[in-house]
């Protein structure tokens, strides 16, 4: 599986996705039109090692439910990436086994070299 999980309307993600290069062979998925599904889900976390890894908490729906003051259960983070597209740590890029998560610069760094070399 070859995919790039992101918003097309937003910059960052744009920034990325131009940054890396992507081969033909990587599919771009903008979340927001297609939602993420529970199998699709499922092999995020299976890669990635939890649901919490995917989620991101600086989310504006994550502040105005003020889910900060709560201590979340995985079954909680998987019920609410699958609720609404904003939850997603983005962009999630799935490139055969590999799995790199959200936009810091290391993060990057890796998926770029990870793509060079394979």
């Amino acid at each position: 599986m070859r995919a790039l999980y992101s918003l097309i309307s937003c910059n960052t993600c744009k920034r990325i996705q131009f940054e890396l290069n992507l081969p033909q062979s990587v599919t771009i998925v903008n979340i927001k039109v297609e939602p993420i599904t529970a199998l699709v889900l499922e092999k995020m976390k299976s890669l990635s090692g939890s649901y919490e890894a995917l989620f991101s908490k600086r989310a504006q729906i994550y502040k105005k439910r003020n889910l900060k003051e709560r201590q979340l259960s995985e079954e909680e983070y998987k019920t609410l990436l699958l609720e609404h597209y904003t939850f997603l740590k983005r962009p999630v890029l799935i490139y055969d086994e590999n799995i790199f998560i959200g936009n810091s610069k290391a993060v990057v760094t890796a998926a770029k070299k990870f793509i060079n070399e394979n």
